[in-house]
C-alpha cells in the first residue's frame, strides 16, 4: 500500500501499462494534470495539450492506429466530456483502443445540481466498451487494469473511467498496481478452417478483402504471404488500407465506394470472397449483394460481426492473423497452389490500371487550373514517395486519395483513414498523432477545405509540439460532397454549403506558427510539395492550398451511388 491521491494512482497505472501520452485540455490542475507533471521526469506519461477536447480523442485514436499502443485522452466535467464524444464515437466505430479519463462531481454534491454535474456514464455507455465511475480510491488500480484489458482485448475499442472530484484529489492508501494481461489471440476452429480450405480449393477466382481487423491483429505479412503462395489477389476496405504495401504484385485496389474500374471488375468477377476483419457495410460492400454466385468466407474476432451484413458460407471466429496462418498451413498441406490464369489476369489488369491512372493524372494536370484531385494526389505520391504516412479525410475531393492507383500506399502501416463515422477534422488532427507515433516517417494529410476549417484550431498545437506534417488542402470553396448532392436535388439549389469569402488558408497557417503556400500555376504544384517536404525536414509544419475542380469525380463515384457516369471511366 502507498499513500497518494487518486490521480497519482491513475498515473501510476498508466505508466505501468506503457501509456505514453494523455491528450486533452486541463481544467483544475489538481485533476490529473498535477500528477502528470510530477510523473513526466520519471518516464511519463506526458501531457499534450490541445485547443479543443475533441482533438484529444482524435489524437489518441490516430496514435493507436499508427503505433499499435494504447493512448489516453482527458476531458473536464460536463462540456469537456461532451466535446470528447465525436472522437470516442469515431474510435468505437473503428474498433480503436482508447482510454478516456474524466472527472465527475464529488460524492458529497453529486445529484444536487453541482457545478458541471452531468451523467457522463449515460452519455458514453452506448459508444464505449465500458464506462464506469470509481467509487472508492482503493479500486483505482483494479479499474485502470480492467479498462486497459477491455480496451485492447477481443474487438478493441474505447473505454471510459471517471473519478469523483474528491477521490481524485484526496490522498488514500492505494494497493500496488498489477499490469493487465496481454491481449488474447483466439485460435480458429480447425473444422471451420478445413471447410474454408475446401471452398478455396474449388474456387477459380478467389479474392481476399482486408478490413481494420487485419490492421489490429498485425496480420499484414501473413496476408501478403498467403496471397503470394496461393495466388489470391488482395483488396482492402478503407480501414484495411495499409495492411499490405500496395506494391504487392497481386494488390488490386479498394472495395465499395472507394474503388476504381479495375478493382470493381476484379471484385465483380470473383467467385469466392475471403474477408479478414471486414464488416462489408454499405460503403464497403456496396448497396448491392455480394458478387453473383460467389462463396463467402468471413474471418472476424467478434461473433457479433459474423453474418452482420452477408451470411457467410463459412464463418471463422478468431484472431485474423492466426486464422490466415492456419488456413495457409492447411492449404499448403493439401498442395494447393495459385490459378495461373487468374494470377495472370490480375497482374495484367493491375499493370494496365497503374499506367492508365498515371496517364490520366498527367493529362488532367495539363488541362490547367483548377486542378483535378487525381493530379494532386498523384503528385503527392511522386514527391513524397516511400516512407510516407497518408492521413485522410473523407470528402468529395479528398476521395481521390482513396482511389488506387492514383495514390499508392507504398509501405505497410502507412495509411490512417477515418472510421465509418467519418467525423470531419479527424484526419487533419490525426496527422499530428501519426508524426508523434512515427517521427521517422513523413506524414501527409489530404483534406478538403471544409474539413480543414473544422480543425484549423490545432495548427497551433502542431507548431507548439514541433510536429512537422504537411496538409494538402483540396480547396473547392465549399462543402463539396454535400453540394454535389444538392445539385442533384429537385431544383439544384445551393444552401449553406458555399464559402464566401473563401478562407485564406496560408494566412491562417502562418498565424498559427506554421508555414504554407497557395499553388497558382500548374508548374507550381510539385514545387509547392517539394517546398513542404523540405520545410518538414527542417521541423516546420506546412500547408499547401490547392484550388480544385469541385465538379470532377471519378466515374465510379457516380456509378456506385446510382448515377450514370458522365463519361467512360479510364481503366484505373
Amino acid at each position: 500500500m502507498a499513500r497518494m491521491t487518486g490521480w497519482e494512482a491513475v498515473v501510476t497505472g498508466l505508466r505501468a501499462e506503457g501509456v505514453p501520452y494523455v491528450f486533452g485540455l486541463p481544467g483544475d490542475p489538481g485533476h490529473l494534470y498535477d500528477a502528470l507533471y510530477e510523473a513526466e521526469p520519471d518516464g511519463g506519461p506526458r501531457a499534450i495539450g490541445v485547443r479543443y477536447e475533441t482533438s484529444g480523442a482524435f489524437l489518441a485514436m490516430a496514435y493507436a492506429r499508427v503505433s499499435g499502443q494504447l493512448a489516453a485522452c482527458f476531458g473536464c466535467p460536463g462540456p469537456g466530456i461532451a466535446n470528447l464524444v465525436p472522437g470516442i464515437l469515431e474510435a468505437f466505430s473503428g474498433c480503436t483502443p482508447m482510454l478516456v479519463l474524466g472527472v465527475r462531481a464529488s460524492r458529497l454534491t453529486n445529484g444536487m445540481g453541482a457545478f458541471q454535474e452531468c451523467d457522463h456514464i449515460g452519455m458514453l455507455r452506448p459508444i464505449t466498451k465500458w464506462a464506469t465511475t470509481v467509487e472508492t480510491a482503493e479500486r483505482i488500480p483494479w479499474t485502470i487494469r480492467r479498462a486497459v484489458q477491455l480496451a485492447r482485448s477481443g474487438q478493441p475499442g474505447p473505454v471510459y473511467v471517471e473519478l469523483p472530484a474528491d477521490i481524485g484529489k484526496d490522498k488514500a492508501e492505494i494497493p500496488p498496481y498489477v499490469r493487465s494481461l496481454p491481449p488474447s489471440r483466439p485460435a480458429p476452429d480447425p473444422a471451420a478452417i478445413a471447410e474454408a480450405a475446401n471452398l478455396l480449393a474449388a474456387a477459380e477466382r478467389p479474392l481476399l478483402v482486408t478490413g481494420g481487423g487485419a490492421i489490429l491483429s498485425d496480420a499484414g505479412d501473413a496476408v501478403a504471404a498467403f496471397s503470394h503462395r496461393f495466388g489470391v489477389p488482395i483488396q482492402t476496405t478503407p480501414a484495411g488500407r495499409g495492411s499490405v504495401a500496395e506494391t504487392h504484385p497481386l494488390f488490386a485496389g479498394l472495395v465499395g465506394l472507394y474503388r476504381t474500374t479495375f478493382p470493381r471488375e476484379t471484385y465483380e468477377g470473383a467467385d469466392l470472397l475471403l474477408t479478414v476483419g471486414a464488416r462489408m457495410e454499405e460503403f464497403q460492400g456496396g448497396f448491392l449483394p455480394r458478387p453473383e454466385g460467389a462463396k463467402l468466407v468471413q474471418i472476424d474476432i467478434d461473433p457479433f460481426e459474423l453474418g452482420r451484413n452477408w451470411r457467410p458460407d463459412v464463418a471463422i471466429q478468431a484472431d485474423a492473423r492466426r486464422a490466415v496462418e492456419a488456413l495457409g498451413a492447411v492449404m499448403a498441406e493439401r498442395g494447393a497452389g495459385p490459378s495461373p490464369d487468374w494470377v495472370a489476369t490480375i497482374e495484367r489488369g493491375r499493370a494496365e490500371a497503374i499506367e492508365a491512372a498515371r496517364a490520366d493524372a498527367a493529362a488532367a494536370l495539363a488541362d490547367g487550373l483548377p486542378f483535378k484531385g487525381k493530379s494532386v494526389v498523384a503528385a503527392i505520391n511522386r514527391v513524397f514517395g516511400a516512407n510516407t504516412i497518408l492521413v485522410k479525410e473523407n470528402g468529395g475531393q479528398d476521395l481521390w486519395a482513396y482511389y488506387w492507383p492514383y495514390y499508392q500506399v507504398l509501405d505497410e502501416g502507412c495509411c490512417v483513414p477515418p472510421a465509418e463515422q467519418t467525423a470531419m477534422g479527424y484526419g487533419v488532427i490525426g496527422a499530428m498523432a501519426a508524426k508523434l507515433a512515427r517521427p521517422d516517417r513523413q506524414v501527409v494529410c489530404t483534406t478538403g477545405d471544409g474539413a480543414f476549417q473544422m480543425a484549423i484550431h490545432e495548427l497551433g498545437t502542431a507548431a507548439q509540439e514541433k510536429l512537422p506534417v504537411t496538409w494538402v488542402v483540396l480547396d473547392d470553396g465549399a462543402f463539396g460532397w454535400v453540394q454535389w448532392s444538392q445539385k442533384r436535388g429537385l431544383d439544384g439549389r445551393i444552401v449553406a454549403t458555399q464559402f464566401d469569402p473563401p478562407l485564406d488558408v496560408v494566412g491562417v497557417a502562418r498565424a498559427c506558427g506554421c508555414d504554407g503556400v497557395r499553388v497558382e500555376t500548374v508548374e507550381g504544384l510539385e514545387a509547392a510539395l517539394e517546398q513542404a517536404k523540405a520545410a518538414n525536414a527542417a521541423g516546420v509544419p506546412f500547408v499547401v492550398d490547392v484550388p480544385v475542380d469541385q465538379a470532377h469525380h471519378h466515374a465510379e463515384f457516380d456509378r456506385f451511388q446510382g448515377f450514370a457516369p458522365a463519361a467512360d471511366a479510364a481503366r484505373a
